[in-house]
């Protein structure tokens, strides 16, 4: 991987939490101005989160198979993969926040006194708990939109953290043999 590559892949990955963030503010306003109600927020989330997820999937796909096309290190990928799964828990943190803001049933243990930042680091919390499977239950989803989130989120983690990560020296090593079968 050269420089260049390297400096396109940091304003990419740069860009692409620079688009959630401000999706999920353009949400957030369009909400505070009545523009949508609770009830389509929460609609519109569930749906951008599929989308999303869908999105990381392929993309968490592509770098390893990038990755094992190029012969890239392991520590490499780790360092790439740890990005992806920043971007991730960010967006399902912020996914979280827009659902009880649109409905402030969505989750126990919110406490409707926090400012919008504790909230949005409690669901940054909640979302890296998802991710790392810890899950200690401080926070539960509870309506139907909540729930399709979460489980989003941790089919998505255990895709990326089970599948690319554990997998990817075998796949690295079937994919050298299968070339050497090739030439």
């Amino acid at each position: 991987m050269t420089r260049s590559d390297l400096a396109k892949g940091i304003l990419r990955q740069g860009g692409e939490v620079i688009a959630i963030v401000l999706l999920t503010a353009l949400l957030w306003w369009m909400h505070a101005h009545g523009w949508i109600n609770g009830r389509s927020l929460c609609l519109l989330v569930l749906a951008l989160a599929f989308a999303k997820t869908v999105f990381f999937f392929a993309e968490n796909l592509t770098h390893i198979l990038l990755a094992t096309r190029d012969n890239m290190p392991y520590h490499k990928v780790l360092g790439l993969m740890g990005v992806n799964m920043t971007q991730i828990t960010l967006s399902f943190a912020l996914d979280f926040w827009l659902l009880e803001t649109g409905d402030a049933e969505s989750f126990s243990s919110i406490n409707a006194a926090w400012s919008r930042p504790e909230l949005i680091f409690e669901f940054f919390f909640f979302s890296v708990l998802n991710f790392s499977f810890f899950g200690f239950d401080d926070v539960t989803p509870l309506t139907v939109p909540a729930k399709l989130v979460t489980m989003m989120e941790v089919l998505l983690a255990f895709f990326t953290v089970i599948f690319l990560l554990s997998d990817f020296v075998s796949l690295k090593d079937s994919l050298r043999v299968r070339r050497r079968h090739e030439d």
